[in-house]
């Protein structure tokens, strides 16, 4: 009978085992993700080509794809359906003139002569060229992915740019070689599933009707892109898809056609499919792929080393020195208990002020619970998608989860808040209200205010990364209509909630701090360097992920690594209260805060270097202020969520030490 708790742990363990090594192992290959489904098309269906807006690692600003001189479909351009996510990611999805026939090879189609250029136009597609900008074209959910070969490695790109400068003379990329990986549809007698992504629509099969015709499945999409100097006589009547009539030889090692003020652009497009073996549930393989799995190894085995260093120092303070204490002073009868009272030293000193209200109570119980509404948003978004429910086929989920948890995560905020403001009160429920309707828009106010400038320079340059006004509207009904309510609902639960009483009585006189050989606040600042010794590897990974345009999707790792931060948080900011207490420093609760809470400004110093060292070519000053204008956002963010689990571990920690000591 003994041994059946230890077997239950011991399954428990095995559990947690199997469940991380899924996480790690899904991070990084394919599988089947949830939310999307196959497309069968019949040799012959018609396949239609999207666009995205238009992107550059040098500018970060997108632009609308029909914002350059490109053919226009016959229907006139049409907006795609796009989610919350999409839209505030930049997001402008539109149909385009390129179609294709499933299984249907075809070349030297003709798309359109766009009329000679203006003086605009011309000004335009030059800028465009100089900064790198690459279009992104869609094909059944999948972005086009263009390889290039350099050495002996090839390199995946998704989309392909709009043109190349050579010796002063702009060329453009006018003709597109597509090559679409297909597979066999393998159940061909089952429901029938159109469309992904966008619209899903179920269509039952009848009878044998069409059973027995091939279907084929999307896998892949390639694009080469070719420059090719067009007769522009020779077009002249052509309509949109009708046969070119030279060959054309698509060749992506040369240019030829260069662009001029004043002269005709002629696009032009071949396609051929190719079967794969590449099966559906792996098809965002090619994009999903895990680059660098030993780097991420090693950021977890360094933070691991953080951990027990870290844990080695906690461990001498609780076993040692403060265990140590306290069975000293319980082995003591009541008189010596009373002289060693009058000969205490360190942190038994304060023990009538270690309890004493703190400057500023009302902003440190609104940062403390704004900073547990977004760590609980970053723990479950980071979840979620370590489990593949936020994948990059669903265009913009990620966004959408994070602002649906972080505003049904009000409720904690709010409850938190109060409650440790009643706490420091000691059980006044006085200002509860104004702390809760605070915490409901500190961090969303100064979010709002920062994302509100960056869009006033994204409106001036017309990029379509601004967002609408009409989605201004509606984020501001969010929060004031959901987020709002849900945290002053916390707040009535947390003024409900018993307050923590606090073990030790607090004194009316604040007991003189002696001075310090060196400033405190010098190393709280310096505490921060060993949480950003956990990160800043991983942190690389997602820098790049933003601003260079790779997918990061190693979620498993990042989870991982977010549980060895929250940890380290809290044992350097329970080392550092631990550290004043002993020096008769009684004002440990902002301390504690900005101790782990440091980390936000090593991270905030590592996006300006990697601004200068590898965003080298961000171009204008609206492009730099861009990035320091978001890195700003993330980092306060960050800031609130380490800072609150320091807090709360040196709570309780101060609350357990001096539960333990019997003092007068």
């Amino acid at each position: 009978m003994q041994n059946r708790p230890k077997m239950e742990s011991f399954h428990r363990f095995r559990l947690w085992v199997f469940v991380f090594l899924c996480l790690m192992f899904q991070s990084g290959n394919g599988f089947y993700l949830p939310g999307s489904y196959p497309h069968k098309y019949g040799i012959g269906d018609e396949l239609s080509v999207k666009v995205n807006s238009l992107t550059s690692i040098e500018t970060e600003m997108p632009f609308s794809y029909y914002s350059l001189p490109f053919c226009k479909p016959e229907g006139g351009v049409k907006d795609s359906a796009e989610n919350l996510g999409e839209l505030l990611m930049g997001d402008r999805i539109e149909n385009s003139p390129y179609k294709f026939k499933m299984y249907t090879n075809e070349s030297e189609i003709f798309l359109c002569q766009v009329e000679k250029l203006s003086d605009d136009e011309f000004k335009i597609l030059k800028k465009r060229i100089d900064e790198m900008y690459q279009v992104n074209l869609i094909l059944d959910n999948l972005p086009a992915i263009r390889f290039t070969k350099k050495e002996e490695y090839f390199l995946r790109w998704t989309g392909y740019p709009v043109g190349i400068k050579i010796q002063d003379v702009y060329y453009m990329f006018n003709h597109l070689r597509f090559n679409v990986l297909v597979h066999k549809y393998e159940e061909t007698n089952v429901a029938r599933v159109m469309g992904t992504g966008d619209a899903t629509e179920m269509i039952p099969t009848i009878g044998k009707e069409g059973s027995d015709k091939p279907g084929y499945m999307v896998v892949g999409f390639e694009v080469i892109p070719c420059s090719i100097m067009h007769n522009a006589d020779s077009v002249k009547g052509l309509k949109m898809y009708n046969k070119y009539p030279s060959p054309i030889r698509c060749d992506p090692s040369t240019v030829a056609m260069p662009i001029k003020e004043g002269q005709p652009l002629t696009f032009t497009y071949e396609i051929t499919f190719e079967e794969s073996d590449i099966k559906w549930p792996s098809r965002w393989d090619a994009y999903l792929k895990m680059e660098g799995a030993k780097v991420h190894w090693f950021s977890i085995l360094n933070s691991l080393m953080v951990i027990t260093f870290l844990a080695g120092i906690v461990l001498v303070i609780f076993l040692r020195t403060v265990r140590r204490d306290l069975t000293r002073y319980e082995e003591l009868d009541k008189e010596a208990q009373a002289q060693m009272n009058e000969e205490l030293s360190g942190w038994k000193l304060v023990v009538g002020d270690v309890f004493r209200a703190p400057s500023n109570p009302a902003l440190l119980c609104i940062m403390v619970g704004d900073g547990v509404q977004i760590l609980g948003m970053a723990v479950v978004t980071i979840l979620f998608a370590a489990l593949g429910f936020m994948s990059p086929a669903s265009r913009g989920t990620l966004i959408i989860g994070m602002l649906f948890f972080y505003m049904i995560l009000g409720v904690a905020a709010g409850y938190v808040a109060v409650r440790l403001w009643r706490t420091i009160g000691c059980g006044d429920q006085k200002g509860w209200i104004s702390v809760a309707w605070k915490a409901a828009c500190f961090f969303p106010g100064i979010a709002f205010l920062i994302l509100t400038t960056l869009n006033f320079l994204l409106w001036g340059s017309h990029s379509t990364g601004a967002i609408p006004f009409s989605l201004f509207v509606i984020l501001i009904l969010l929060w004031f209509c959901i987020s709002v309510p849900l945290t002053l609902i916390g707040g009535l639960f947390g003024a409900r909630a018993p307050h923590v009483e606090y073990p030790v009585r607090t004194n009316q006189i604040p007991r003189e701090i002696p001075q310090q050989r060196y400033p405190s606040w010098l190393l709280v600042l310096g505490a921060g360097t060993l949480p950003f010794g956990t990160l800043f590897i991983e942190l690389f990974f997602i820098m790049s992920s933003i601003w260079m345009g790779r997918v990061y999707y190693v979620f498993g790792f990042l989870l991982v690594v977010m549980i060895l931060l929250v940890v380290v948080c809290a044992e350097v900011s329970l080392v550092l209260t631990y550290m004043h207490l002993c020096v008769e420093d009684w004002r440990w609760w902002w301390k504690s805060f900005f101790a782990s809470g440091s980390v936000a400004i090593y991270i905030f110093l590592y996006s300006i270097n990697y601004l200068v060292f590898d965003l080298k070519n961000l171009s204008g000053p609206v492009s730099a202020t861009l990035y320091l204008g978001y890195s700003l956002f993330m980092v306060l963010a960050i800031m609130l969520a380490t800072g609150t689990v320091g807090f709360l571990s040196s709570f309780w920690f101060v609350y357990y030490l001096f539960s333990s000591v019997k003092l007068d």
